[in-house]
């Protein structure tokens, strides 16, 4: 149960990290979007596995099928279904673990839960599963774009270990140059060679992604419990080994005064609001400012690694386990592309949310 996110737009995925396929239904999607597969296939191909050396070398496609909800290139109004079938799974790799519970896993804890775990991969704790909500991202991708023209939806690393970016050095053009998603050359060549040793050495490191949003309108969101930066913190929290949310200035917002925090404001040339900073991360009260959506979150390191770890087995006798096969030495690589589905799903939701409350646009006018 549970496998569901979403209020107006509402995604549910289905499917096994080494079952025959894995997917998501997709319902609340607006009539007539321009969709066909290969606009989602655009974002799968950021996500999917084998790239480059720094990622896991396990060879999927991920080539997304659209069964239902299309029709003639665009959407129906009905439940979109969507397919990507694994193609490349080596079960036997798991099969030393399935006696065995892998420290840092959801092995012990679906266990405990349901008294059956799939071992291969981890089953649906595997981070394969997020390869059905970026397909459902690039149709909120798409969506979006017919009804907010300009919205954009960005991220990038900002961390990765001990590592951290140099925001004096920040260029948006330089996320699509390197395997890391970092927009800082400088930092993206250090971090080569810092992951480069972790992965010859069998070992994994964190990371911290950040997610921007710009363009989207003010007033998306509601008071207390349908707040935007509730919904997203949960939509982020949900990706495989996520540990923490932020939104805006996060967890340093406790470092400040209220004079330093406050982000002023002006009336622009236009008639609109000016903030003077956004240490808010363009969401104030539950709802969105105008100003970009900043969300920030931080993954754990794959735990998955060669060094030998103390564990226990099914019938709670000591044990020593390795785990072996392909894994990604740091999951904040490909975490990226999931980080900016869930964030277009999320605006998407509250965008639908607003307008079936209030209509278009805010209704409070200034100036």
């Amino acid at each position: 149960m549970m496998n569901s996110f979403g209020h107006i737009f509402r995604v549910t995925t289905w499917g096994e990290s080494h079952g025959p396929a894995l997917g998501a239904t997709v319902d609340g999607v607006p009539p007539g979007v321009a969709l066909d597969e290969a606009m989602i296939q655009h974002w799968l191909d950021r996500r999917k596995p084998g790239q480059n050396k720094y990622t896991t070398q396990r060879r999927e496609p991920d080539a997304v099928r659209i069964l239902s909800g299309v029709y003639e290139g665009e959407t129906t109004g009905t439940p979109v279904q969507l397919m990507i079938e694994n193609t490349d799974q080596r079960s036997k790799d798991y099969g030393d673990i399935a006696e065995k519970f892998r420290p840092g896993h959801a092995d012990i804890t679906y266990w405990q839960k349901y008294g059956i775990r799939d071992p291969r991969g981890g089953g649906r704790s595997s981070a394969r599963e997020t390869a059905a909500r970026v397909a459902a991202g690039g149709i909120a991708r798409e969506a979006l774009k017919m009804l907010v023209p300009g919205i954009e939806v960005r991220g990038y690393m900002t961390r990765m270990g001990e590592h951290e970016i140099d925001r004096s050095r920040f260029d948006w053009d330089e996320i699509e140059r390197n395997p890391f998603w970092v927009p800082d050359a400088e930092a993206a060549a250090t971090w080569a060679d810092y992951l480069d040793g972790l992965r010859k050495a069998g070992s994994s490191v964190g990371a911290v992604i950040e997610v921007v949003v710009r363009g989207a309108p003010a007033g998306l969101g509601a008071p207390i419990y349908a707040k935007l930066d509730t919904d997203l913190a949960a939509a982020m929290m949900s990706i495989n080994a996520v540990k923490g949310v932020e939104i805006g200035e996060g967890m340093n917002a406790a470092c400040l005064t209220g004079e330093a925090n406050a982000d002023e404001i002006y009336m622009g040339n236009d008639g609109k609001p000016v903030f003077s900073s956004n240490h808010a991360g363009g969401i104030l009260g539950g709802i969105s400012t105008g100003q970009d959506i900043v969300c920030r979150f931080a993954v754990k390191p794959t735990s998955s690694i060669l060094t030998p770890r103390k564990t226990i087995t099914k019938t709670g006798e000591p044990a020593e386990i390795v785990t072996k096969g392909r894994h990604d030495p740091c999951v904040g690589i490909r975490a990226v592309p999931v980080g900016e589905a869930m964030a277009a799903c999320v605006i998407l939701d509250h965008l639908m949310l607003h307008r079936a409350q209030v209509g278009d646009g805010p209704r409070g006018k200034i100036g």
